[in-house]
Parts: C-alpha cells; structure tokens; sequence
C-alpha cells in the first residue's frame, strides 16, 4: 500500500503532529521513565554532539549528562515543565563542552528530551527578563483599544527578535484570517489583507492551541529523521505535540517559500480557551532565535491573551450601554403585559435596536408577527424548520445563509444574516432577526482559490499559492456579522423572557385554579338550589290548580285570571330551573369522547326537528359533507341542535334557509390542525351589533318573553359550555335583517 500524496486537497487530514522528523538546529532524546534509558535518538547527534545514534540507543542518559544534571532533570520530573524549561546542560565533546538549552516534557510515561545549541554566556536571567518586558506589559495593558494594544505588540516582538516583518493576524469564525496589525522593512505591506482558512488548516490551529510557540530557522531545511521511526514501546510514530524541534508540513514550507520567507516564528493567541490569533514574525533569511528570548516573546503573547477579554469587554462600550438600556425596557414591558406576545408586539422597534437588524419575526404556535422587512412566512417557516436542527444553547446564527441554505438565494437581499432565538420548542416560540446582503470587495493576500497544477506524469495537484499579490473579489451573500455583545444580548433575552412567561403561567395557573374551584362551587350550588327550589314550587303550582278546581265557583274571573297567571309564571319558573339544572350538569358530566361522523349527526338533528317543526319550510344547506372527529356525541348533538333550531325559529323570510358547513385550512404548512372550525348560518332576522357579545350570556333574551315561540334564553349559554368543554370558542357575526353566522372551533385532538 503507498503512502497518501498529500496536498491542499487533503492536508486537513495530514497528521502533522507525528511526522518523526525534526528540525535539524537541536537533537531530540526519547527517554524511558523513570530509568531515563534512550529510546529513540534523532539522527543528527553525530554532528551535533559528536556520538552515533546507534551508539546512544538503549543506553542511559547518564552517558551523556553527568550527575548533577541527571539529578537536576529527575527532579523536574514532578514538576510542571513550562516552570523549569529551560535547563542549562552541557556535554562534553573532544575535551569541550558543548551547551544547551534542555527542553523537557513527558508524554503517556515516556520523557521527551530536546537540546537546542547555545553560546555558554547565552542565558537571561529573572531580572533581566523582567526588565525588558515591564515596559512592553505596561504600554499592553494602558492601550485604549484592541487594535492599539496590537500595534504596540508587533513592534515591540520586532525590536526584540530583529524580524523583517511581524503581525497580529485574527481568525474569524470560518477560520479565514486578517492582517489587523504589523510592523515592516518591506517593500509590500500585508496589512488588513485576509487570507483562506486552508492556509492554516485546523489541526495546524489545534497545535497552536497546545503548543504556544513554533520557530523555523530555516524553511529550507533538511528533516531530520528519528531512529527507530517507531517508538519501541507502542510501536507508533512518536507524538511530537509539544516538541519545539517537530517538523513542520512539507505544505507550509512550500507556502512560506512561495511567500518569500525563509524563517519564522509564530506565537498563539487565545481567547476563552480558543485560538484567536497568531503574532506571525517573518524573515527572508535564515534566523534563529534563542530560546530565552522565545520565551520572553511567549510571556508577551499570553498578557496580550489576557488582556484581549479587557480590551473587548472596553469596544463599543456606548453601543453595549445601549443594549443594557433596551434590556431594561423588555423587562418593564413584558412584565406589565398580559403575555409573551403582547408584550413583544408593543416592542417591535426595540427589538429591532437590540441586534441591528433590519427586519424581525416573532413565531408563538399558530401566530406570526413581523417588524421590519422579512421573508415571506411561508418561507420564513420553511426556514425555521431547517433551523431547528442546526440551534445550538436555543441559538443559532449565520452571516451568509444561502452557504448552507441554498433556498435562501431568493431572498439574500432581505436576509443574508440570520440571528434565531428559541425560547420554547414544546410551544413554538422563535424569534428571527435578519440583516440584507452587503456587497462588499475583500482584498486577499493572493488569489484565495486553490491552483492546480500539472505534474511531469500528467497528473494534477492542488498547490499552495505562489503570488501573494493584492487580489481584491467581491463578496455577494454576505450580511455584516452578528458582534458577540449581540448574541450574548439574546441570549439574555431569551432567559428574561422565560422569567416572564413563568410568573405570568404561575400567575394564570392560580387565576385557573379558583376559577375552576369557583365554577366548581356555582354548578354544585345551581344544582342543589335547582333541586331545593322545584319542590316549593311544584307545592305553589299544585295548589294553584287546586283553588280553581275547588273554588271555581266562589272566585270571580278576575281571581280565576291570576291563579291561571300564577300557574303560568310557576310553569316558567319550572322551566328555568330545569335549565339551569341542565347546564349545571354540562360542567359535572364527564366528557365521553369517541369517533362520530358530524355529516350523519347533523342528518339526524334536522330530521328530528323538521318532524318538531312540521309547519316550517326550511332548506338545509350542507356545501360539503362534515368531517369525523373525537367528540361527546350527545353535546354535540345537542350543540347542532341548539344553534340549528334557533337559526329556524329567529327567522321571518318567506324562504327561509339554514347553511351549515366547515372552514378548509388553506396555505402551504404541512401541519396537521389541531382544531376544526365549524359555522351555521342563516337567512334570519340578524343581531343588533350591540347585543352581540351578551346574547351567550344565562337568561338572556332580546325579544319578549313569547316572541318567537319563547325560551329561556339558555340555548346559546349552554352551547357555549359544550365548545368549551370540546377545547374551542365560539362567536358570532351578524347583519341586522340579513342573517346570523355562528362560528364555533372543536379540538380534533381526542385528550385535549
């Protein structure tokens, strides 16, 4: 099996943390602990310290260093490496010494021992160092801005390395990089130019992140190669993570070559534990720098670390007052409304303000709400439903969502940024902000495409770039990036506005319970009073027949006339209770929900009452045969029944007519209702406007008490109750001499 040819086609994958080579301007010794026996040696000892590697392998480490210096590595042994290195060791060669800079880590048991040559005098020490970068620390630290802080650093790291060129170079979430501070001899300056995340490939960024510091001399260096190739103990290619001497990328030289750069050195700057830059120091002949003065370049790297979370906490401070301040009115707002939604709605231009965005959309289940300019909503749902996937802590973002939302392409004009907020998934709450397409040019730092090249055989490789030339593109599908202070700013949101929605669902959970437990408390008393008062006034209604039939003959017509009055009014009375004792017991019966065919039930209810009301012509319109759902077949029934008679009795056309249908769900969503509304009809003699929101109330009657054939004045109460009961509402819409429609909503849902 032949190796893989790597080039820019797959040197994501190229193992470059075991390479087993090293650089050639220090030895490595691979020592086994705790007996310090060496293991594997690099092949350049015999220049370097005057012994064959084959000479050195399975002997002790006390062949090379006396005792003293063995005694001084045992001990760093339990100590923390980046403390101690580096030791001052020596070995002696044809009556000399020979010295060194020791750097020593260890790695699964096994010591990795690396010696880098230095003149004897070679060595700074704690007072010295300090004072060289005291100033530097300060001016970092007193820098108003981060771009300031930058510049002081490049030219500081120059002065002290002599470097030709040397940057502050920034990542930006897709790993691409920029120039965003330098200092140079150079005829052609690199700053503020971007350059492809394939020029640092990611594991390349995961050992920055590991290993602080990476120095090449010379990048036409010979590797060195390591005997054996394999460590004896595992027999796998030796990690050399943390190795300053580990070989770099056949890639990367080929990349600093074509750049013009014969040595360099990179320093690591990170940012909550991720990498956010490189200082890149650059030179155009062979340059080594001592390891003392690496490190001082390394303390400076890492204050700068630390100091980067300052100098980005200081950036668009007013911006981010302004932010807090807009949280400040969410929160009075939400708090005095109702819910979620409303209060939301009163905010619409804050809530714009609090990510600058152009255009948001509030989804809570069914409802849909827009500020500004947005997609469509069917394609905003399209999206949403593409999004929910990819959250991630109920967040997601994106600068250019037609990279991996090609549907997006229709509307990147209006929304080529996308910022989306969840706030519950079980009830549908989402909010999304959107940014329009900037059209903007780039200059890179070379053309950013990968070339191809033709090989002697006629094959084809993808090479590093070879001109790092000015290269400008235009970038279309871009919106301007989300700023952290933003995101962080929803994020907050999101948890203010589950504070909210939690008080106000506790608030409305103890409203519920007392008003189940009044509800609970008026059917128990309308039934018991319902029982309690038949019996006195079936006692009055007898007693009343009674006089007349006994004493017909003494009472005049006048007294005849008012017992028949008062067997009348007690007849109502009995009426009314029974009504009232109906509709307390709506509220007790437990619902028994079953499948019922609503085409063949309202059949049947107009069968029943063309045979009641035989002196009524009336036709019966049903458009479209009803559907089936879960129901209690008997208040259904009665709930058709209701609304149909009353349709039949309140109406004085000659040609009377009674419609009764359902409403089709119309648009584009692919989500099964969960409720049906239904309506009935008429040609009737309509509702005066301001009577509309009382006639569901108990009793109540707009005409007189025998107008129309008489009632109670319960029906429509009582088909409120039932709807209720099912999980819908009901309402009503009327035209005075024109007609009624009586809109009412069933759950489909058999356990709502």
């Amino acid at each position: 099996m032949t190796d893989e040819i790597v080039d820019l086609t797959n040197c994501d994958r190229e193992p470059i943390h075991i390479p087993s080579l090293i650089q050639p301007h220090g030895i490595l010794l691979v020592l086994q602990d705790p007996t310090l026996e060496i293991l594997q040696v690099s092949s350049n000892t015999q220049k370097v310290i005057g012994r064959q590697p084959e000479e050195l392998l399975g002997k002790s480490l006390s062949d090379l260093l006396n005792a003293k210096q063995i005694n001084l590595i045992q001990q760093c042994l339990a100590e923390d490496f980046e403390s101690i290195n580096p030791l001052n060791l020596s070995i002696k060669h044809l009556n000399k010494s020979i010295y060194f800079d020791g750097i020593i880590h260890s790695l699964d048991n096994i010591i990795i021992l690396e010696l880098e040559p230095r003149k004897a005098k070679d060595s700074t020490g704690f007072f010295n160092f300090y004072q060289q970068v005291r100033g530097i620390i300060t001016r970092i630290q007193k820098a108003p801005t981060m771009l300031e802080m930058c510049q002081i650093v490049v030219t500081e790291v120059r002065r002290i390395t002599g470097f030709d060129r040397v940057m502050v170079y920034r990542f930006d979430r897709e790993g691409a990089g920029r120039v965003i501070a330098e200092d140079t001899n150079q005829e052609t300056p690199y700053l503020d130019l971007h350059y492809p995340p394939s020029d640092i490939p990611k594991q390349a960024r995961q050992l920055y992140t590991l290993n602080w510091l990476r120095l090449i001399p010379d990048a036409s260096y010979q590797p060195v190669t390591l005997i054996p190739a394999n460590n004896p103990l595992t027999n796998q290619p030796l990690d050399l993570s943390l190795s300053v001497l580990r070989s770099v990328s056949g890639i990367h030289l080929e990349y600093l070559q074509n750049m013009g750069v014969t040595a360099s050195m990179s320093i690591s700057l990170m940012h909550e534990q991720k990498l956010w830059g490189l200082i890149a120091c650059h030179h155009s002949s062979p340059k080594y720098i001592s390891y003392n003065i690496r490190t001082m370049c390394e303390f400076i790297g890492q204050v700068m670390s630390v100091e980067l979370a300052n100098k980005e906490a200081s950036e668009d401070i007013d911006y981010k007052r302004q932010l807090k301040s807009l949280q400040t009115q969410f929160v009075e707002g939400l708090s005095q409304a109702e819910c979620f939604l409303d209060g939301m709605v009163q905010l619409k231009s804050q809530l714009l303000n609090l990510t600058s965005a152009t255009g948001a959309v509030i989804c809570s289940g069914d409802q849909y709400i827009e500020a500004g300019k947005t997609p469509s909503e069917d394609e905003v749902h399209a999206l949403l439903d593409w999004i929910k996937p990819q959250l991630h802590h109920n967040l997601f973002e994106t600068r250019s969502l037609t990279k991996d939302y090609p549907a997006g392409e229709s509307f990147k004009a209006i929304a080529s940024g996308v910022l989306a907020l969840e706030i519950s998934r079980v009830h549908h709450n989402y909010i999304l902000w959107f940014r329009p397409e900037i059209i903007q040019t780039v200059n890179w730092g070379g053309n950013p495409n990968k070339p191809v090249e033709v090989l002697s055989e006629g094959n084809f490789r993808i090479s590093p770039r070879k001109s790092f030339e000015l290269w400008q593109e235009t970038v279309q599908g871009y919106a301007l990036p989300w700023k952290p202070c933003e995101v962080e700013a929803v994020a907050e949101l999101r948890s203010l506005v589950v504070g909210v929605v939690l008080r106000q669902a506790d608030k409305l959970a103890a409203m519920n319970f007392e008003l189940q437990r009044s509800n609970e408390e008026l059917d128990s008393f309308a039934y018991v009073a319902s029982h309690d008062l038949k019996e006195p006034l079936r006692g009055i209604h007898n007693y009343a027949n009674f006089l007349m039939e006994d004493y017909a003959d003494v009472l005049d017509n006048d007294g005849v006339a008012k017992l028949q009055t008062l067997v009348r009014l007690t007849q109502r009375m009995e009426d009314l209770i029974n009504s009232l004792l109906h509709f307390s017991r709506l509220g007790r019966a437990e619902l028994i929900r079953q499948p019922v065919n609503l085409n063949e039930l309202v059949q049947q209810v107009i069968s029943t009452l063309s045979i009641a009301r035989p002196q009524s012509e009336v036709e019966f319109r049903i458009p479209q045969p009803l559907k089936s759902i879960q129901c209690d077949r008997a208040q259904i029934n009665e709930l058709f029944t209701n609304l149909i008679s009353n349709a039949i009795k309140y109406n004085d056309k000659p040609n009377k007519w009674v419609e009764i249908g359902f409403i089709e769900e119309n648009g584009q969503r692919k989500v099964a209702p969960t409720s049906m509304t239904f309506y009935v009809r008429d040609n009737g003699i309509g509702i005066p406007e301001e009577h509309l929101d009382k006639i569901f109330q108990i009793f109540r009657r707009l005409h007189g008490r025998d107008d129309f054939g008489g009632g109670t004045g319960v029906g429509l109460t009582i088909a409120r109750k039932i709807v209720e009961r099912h999980g819908g509402k009901i309402w009503v819409e009327s035209n005075q001499t024109q007609g009624s429609t009586f809109y009412f909503t069933l759950s489909v849902e058999p356990n709502t």
